[in-house]
């Protein structure tokens, strides 16, 4: 029985590894949003579910709110965190991805929690690591614990879970290129809510798919939408693109005088670092509609309910069988510039 919510272990089964959402059963997925609504709303962030462990941190490109959480929730769960540079690691001397992870494993880590600018990258170290590897965002391909804070976020701003159920989120900007928007399309089309994507048409390529809708038009996304979500507008992916970052600003800039399509009340969300006055405006990021500090909030209990459901503990060789990572993600779609 968790001290923190509750929950018993076996009612969501543990986690072997954190590599996308979509290998969250129901239960799991449930659990975690349980036991981290339960966190934010009581503040008892400590318990000793990782007492005695180590983790490791490599984050191969910056971050500040992913890694920060991620460390504070190690922490909180009483786990010994290690931050690695890669820039100050062997990697830059040519040690592979997969060498490194042996090394963790030969250092005796139990967790590894890893940001890569590879698609893929948290499924081979997965295949060479023996305790518990949690995907802090890779390449184009996906961020599982953004899309399940993000999930949080709007069932909180929403009142619950059924609330949820039905409305309308528009994801704006540069889908394409976002492993943010294709783990929240997954988790957000799973909780019943119509998915809507819009950005210029470059953008959007080889999304299709029957579980969302596609707009090149702004006013169409916003359209009785009850939640907005901004993405990151990469001004060095800007040259060469189909538009321009002034006719970005024209066609797709998330003004409040756009929001008056919306519904009334509509929220703003956005996995940062915003550029106020490209994707949004000040106005919008900081105003009473924005969602974003309460997302960086509920990072943090996010990612304790998730380290908390993994048992790094039981990574025997034995029990391996029944939890060998998937194949490596196609990364036909993908690449090694991360979003």
């Amino acid at each position: 029985m968790s001290g923190m919510s509750g929950i018993p272990r076996a009612a969501a089964g543990p986690l072997r590894h954190l590599l996308d959402v979509d290998q969250l059963s129901p239960a799991q997925l449930e659990a975690i949003l349980v036991r981290a609504g339960e966190l934010r709303d009581t503040g008892l962030m400590r318990a000793d579910d990782l007492r005695g462990r180590r983790a490791a941190l490599l984050f191969a490109e910056p971050s500040t709110r992913t890694r920060l959480s991620f460390e504070i929730a190690a922490r909180n769960l009483g786990a010994e965190t290690f931050l690695v540079e890669p820039r100050s690691s062997s990697m830059v001397k040519g040690e592979t991805l997969a060498d490194t992870v042996r090394n963790f494993n030969a250092l005796g880590f139990d967790l590894l929690v890893l940001r890569h600018h590879r698609a893929g990258a948290p499924y081979v170290a997965a295949r060479y690591f023996d305790g518990a590897v949690v995907n802090a965002g890779d390449g184009w391909h996906a961020h599982p614990t953004q899309a399940l804070l993000d999930l949080l976020t709007l069932r909180r701003a929403f009142g619950g879970e059924a609330e949820l159920r039905g409305r309308k989120v528009v994801i704006v900007g540069d889908v394409l290129h976002s492993r943010v928007a294709r783990s929240n399309i997954q988790t957000l089309t799973r909780a019943g809510v119509a998915v809507w994507l819009c950005g210029p048409r470059g953008w959007l390529q080889g999304l299709e798919a029957s579980s969302v809708t596609l707009t090149t038009q702004l006013a169409d996304g916003l359209r009785d939408a009850d939640a907005v979500m901004g993405l990151r507008v990469q001004r060095e992916r800007m040259h060469g693109s189909a538009v321009s970052a002034d006719e970005y600003v024209a066609r797709y800039q998330v003004s409040e005088e756009r929001l008056q399509i919306a519904r009334p009340g509509a929220f703003y969300l956005h996995p940062g670092p915003i550029n106020e006055g490209v994707e949004v405006t000040r106005e919008v990021a900081r105003g009473p509609r924005s969602l974003v500090l309460e997302q960086v909030r509920n990072g943090v209990a996010v990612r304790t309910a998730v380290l908390a459901l993994l048992q790094p503990a039981a990574h025997a060789r034995a029990a391996q069988d029944q939890a060998t990572p998937r194949a490596i993600p196609s990364t036909r779609d993908l690449s090694s510039v991360a979003r």
